[in-house]
């Protein structure tokens, strides 16, 4: 098996006060945990091939936040981190992992939608893109946006930040650094974990007049 898409999915929307622990462990099971064994059975297969397309279903919900559905958004962000791993561990094996985020009509928001609406958001406007994740030529570590025609691609991005230290490097200086913390000039993309260690270890020391403890 070369192409695994995992989109099995069920609703139980509360708000947090009113939903069960009960209610809030299916929508994790289903959706999280549902798509990790389903993974988890062919990975190694993936592996020994030396291929894989792997698409996880995610959703507004999971990216933004959406009310009444902590369990359900919870479930679907908790699927980013499954994916950002897994793209990295799969990629010397020609493993490629993307997530879809889907905005369609189905039977579980045929209730919540004008008709019009629905008529717009076929799901079958989403399927070429899709296919495009699970084609040879497809990307890894991708996050698309797929509804009623058009196409997106959403990213977690880190702003460059400020290094603080003596006196501001307090809860008062963090407060009055808000604006440099939260300036979205100079943002990128981290490619690991460890990246994000390296630019806080190299702003640290450039902010000191240290040495870097590593070069780029």
């Amino acid at each position: 098996m070369d192409i695994l898409v995992n989109n099995a999915g069920i609703l139980r929307d509360k708000t947090f006060a009113k939903v069960t622990m009960e209610d809030f462990r299916k929508v994790l099971d289903v959706h999280l945990m549902g798509s990790v064994h389903t993974t988890h059975a062919l990975w190694r297969h993936m592996v020994e091939r030396g291929y894989g397309r792997i698409v996880y279903t995610t959703s507004g919900s999971g990216m933004y936040g959406n009310f009444g559905q902590s369990n359900y958004g919870a479930a679907k962000a908790s699927l980013l981190g499954l994916m950002n791993v897994l793209s990295l561990e799969g990629a010397k094996y020609n493993i490629r992992v993307n997530m879809l985020a889907p905005t369609a009509a189905t039977r579980m928001t045929d209730s919540l939608l004008p008709p019009d609406t629905i008529d717009l958001l076929d799901p079958a406007t989403i399927t070429p893109g899709l296919l495009v994740l699970v084609s040879e030529d497809a990307p890894s570590r991708m996050i698309l946006g797929a509804g009623a025609g058009c196409f997106t691609e959403t990213k977690i991005t880190e702003t460059a930040g400020v290094a603080l230290q003596g006196d501001a490097l307090s809860p008062e200086g963090v407060m009055a650094a808000m604006g440099q913390i939260r300036d979205p000039r100079g943002q990128a993309e981290m490619p690991d974990a460890f990246a994000q260690t390296r630019k806080y270890a190299r702003m640290a020391a450039e902010a000191r007049g240290l040495p870097l403890p590593w070069n780029d």
